[in-house]
């Protein structure tokens, strides 16, 4: 049994993160969920929130994630995220720029289902700011 997980986190502009991990904690559509070395293969959307990866029983990096969707194969997890922020390399400013654009998209929602996503999102970059 292998005792890391191979993970990477990509966005349209860029690799932000690839490295061989304890365990990473992933915001999924239908809630968060854990991927482990030797974790079964599958699929999952992503919603708004945050990618925590763990070394050594501690979390060593927080990833924040606007959408996309997770793949666990036999070689590890990716994530293909529409856009993802580094939490670690990130400021106020930059968040709250991010805040108002999801604010926007919320009062400009047409649906009921953009306006659950988009307030979502307003929620989890709320969440971000409040610990960033």
């Amino acid at each position: 049994m292998a005792d890391k997980v191979h993970f990477e986190l990509v966005s349209p502009e860029r690799r932000l993160f690839s490295a061989d991990v304890e365990m990473v904690v992933v915001p999924g559509e239908e809630g968060d969920f854990a991927v482990l070395p030797d974790h079964a293969p599958f699929v999952a959307l992503l919603r708004p929130g945050v990618v925590e990866v763990q070394e050594a029983g501690k979390i060593s990096a927080r990833l924040f994630v606007r959408s996309g969707f997770a793949q666990v194969t036999p070689a590890g997890l990716t994530v293909l995220a529409e856009e993802a922020i580094d939490l670690a390399s990130t400021t106020r400013a930059v968040l709250s720029e991010k805040l108002a654009e999801a604010e926007a998209n919320l009062a400009a929602a047409a649906d009921d289902a953009q306006r659950i996503r988009a307030d979502s999102e307003v929620s989890a970059i709320r969440q971000v700011m409040d610990v960033a």
